[in-house]
């Protein structure tokens, strides 16, 4: 029978010799550099359009940290920051229905000229490949 033996060494490496994770583990992670890009993306959001929380960590470059971006957008004191175009990825207000937030992230995003219904807004979903993105879904 041959020997076969798992070569935890050479599988756990990537490009460059480098274990997954040893980058991570170099390099403490800067959280106002991350909280600064989330909020930036945040204002790049174009008037009358929307994003969900996982889509405004993943162009932070954030990926699965939806959670973050929704503790950020709780905590917001900046009057500028158009946060009302954040929504959850079923185009969902992220607050409970009839409260005074609710109301209004619900007008500010008609006054965009988003459409709500019910408290969501319908859109399309994101492309998730490139080929998606260029000649649609299929």
């Amino acid at each position: 029978m041959a020997e076969r033996r798992h070569r935890a060494g050479a599988a756990g490496r990537v490009a460059g010799g480098q274990r997954r994770g040893e980058e991570a583990l170099s390099t403490p992670p800067d959280p106002a550099a991350g909280h600064s890009r989330i909020l930036q993306v945040i204002r790049d959001i174009p008037r009358g359009q929307v994003l969900g929380y996982g889509e405004v960590a993943a162009k932070a470059g954030l990926p699965g940290r939806a959670r973050l971006v929704a503790r950020l957008l709780g905590g917001n004191d900046d009057p500028d920051l158009p946060w009302h175009r954040v929504l959850r990825s079923d185009g969902r207000i992220a607050m409970p229905e009839g409260s005074r937030g609710w109301r209004e992230q619900s007008q500010r995003l008609r006054a965009e000229g988003v459409v709500v219904e019910n408290g969501r807004v319908k859109r399309s979903k994101p492309a998730r490949t490139m080929d998606e993105a260029i000649w649609g879904p299929g």
